[in-house]
């Protein structure tokens, strides 16, 4: 159950959090706790599954990457599997599974066009999955979203 203090530090880290030397000391003025408070309690938030990652997020286009939305046909049995390795893929920002033909989608993004066309000879070998559609944008949208943990 998250205390009223972990809401406060959910809630500021969204969207707020401090560019200072001590970004987590800010955090703790906020909720009331000390630096080593807050960073224990991000950990153990985190290893709950509250926090999945903390981080900046930067416009990949302009930093010289290409990104593609992929969709997966995975056989029944192999979904964990299938999902477990794309995990392991560091341009892999999430996967998700879908009820419908393609049913395991993920986002990639890749330093170069070749490095996401090896990757997407990789997934199609993988045992299990059937076909592979990658999605490249040709526009982008940018969704913020933010829980206010009330």
């Amino acid at each position: 159950m998250l205390s009223l203090s972990d809401k406060k530090i959910l809630n500021a880290i969204q969207t707020n959090l401090p560019l200072t030397p001590h970004p987590f000391a800010e955090l703790g003025k906020l909720a009331g706790l000390s630096e080593q408070e807050v960073i224990k309690r991000l950990n153990e938030l985190r290893d709950e599954g509250y926090i999945r990652r903390i981080g900046p997020f930067f416009d990949s286009d302009k930093l010289g990457y290409v990104g593609t939305l992929v969709a997966l046909k995975v056989k029944e049995g192999y979904m964990e599997k299938v999902a477990a390795v794309i995990n392991t893929y560091e341009g892999a920002t999430h996967n998700y599974e879908r009820k419908g033909k393609y049913n395991l989608w993920f986002t990639l993004l890749t330093q170069n066009v070749a490095q996401r066309a090896k990757i997407l000879d990789d997934v199609r070998a993988l045992p299990g999955v059937e076909a592979v559609m990658s999605l490249v944008s040709r526009k982008k949208y940018k969704v913020n979203v933010k829980f206010n943990l009330k």
